[in-house]
């Protein structure tokens, strides 16, 4: 794995724009199971009745239901090591952006500034109905977040049924263009439109590092270093491999 990590290092300073693609499996370990696994939340809740746009506006006060579960768990997550570690390749000028499929804000809270966020974020809440805006602190005591308007207030996360911000899937296209460098951490990159991230990168001549617990299926393809493992390791010793790289270059 040295060999593995020293590689890595050179590819991303080497790169003049370097990205991280990454999904659920950064922030398990922070606690926030995947929503598709044994513990997540679509074992209790099926999306097809909890997580569309049209079931939210038909029966908000059901979906809050499932909402307040998933509140519990993110309210109380903290960003871990591979959050901070991607905030220090940031800091280092070696990470210049994240796009995440997370909706949990873990990378903000772990010090990462330049993040796209595909799903939204539930820091926020939103009226469907007059565009009224709130802080989900601001609702955290009310079982029903209303708007002033009257109407229940819905989390700025992208439901089944809804666009991906235009604004964040252009920009995600456009700097996976020109990229020089992809770190692929903890997701499968296997949902719509987000898995063509990797491939536009790759013919652009972005070495791709995946980072993942276990091989995917751009591990065969597109991916060029594999680093095999839970994020909260790898990232801190990827972080370490470029630094040490960094003071043999200079």
């Amino acid at each position: 794995m040295t060999a593995s990590f020293e590689k890595a290092a050179e590819i991303i300073l080497t790169s003049e724009l370097t990205l991280a693609l990454t999904g659920a499996g950064i922030s398990v370990e922070s606690g926030i199971p995947d929503f598709r696994s044994a513990e997540g939340l679509w074992s209790k809740y099926d999306p097809a009745e909890y997580a569309t746009i049209e079931a939210f506006k038909a029966n908000p006060q059901k979906v809050w239901k499932m909402l307040r579960e998933m509140d519990k768990v993110v309210s109380r997550a903290e960003p871990n090591m591979a959050h901070r570690g991607m905030a220090e390749l940031e800091d280092m000028g070696c990470l210049h952006c994240i796009i995440t499929q997370n909706v949990d804000n873990l990378h903000q809270a772990g010090g990462s500034r330049d993040v796209i966020e595909y799903h939204g974020n539930v820091s926020t809440l939103s009226c469907l109905w007059c565009g009224g805006r709130y802080p989900a602190t601001d609702k955290q005591n009310e079982n029903l977040p209303r708007c002033e308007c009257g109407r229940i207030l819905k989390p700025d996360v992208i439901f089944f049924g809804e666009a991906i911000p235009e604004k964040a899937m252009n920009r995600s296209f456009q700097l996976a263009s020109s990229a020089g460098a992809l770190l692929v951490t903890g997701t499968s990159a296997v949902v719509f439109p987000v898995n063509t991230i990797p491939s536009i990168a790759k013919q652009n001549g972005a070495g791709v590092i995946e980072i993942n617990k276990e091989k995917t299926q751009l591990t065969n393809t597109i991916t060029d270093i594999f680093l095999q493992g839970n994020a909260g390791d790898i990232v801190p010793q990827l972080v370490k491999a470029v630094k040490r790289k960094k003071e043999q270059d200079a």
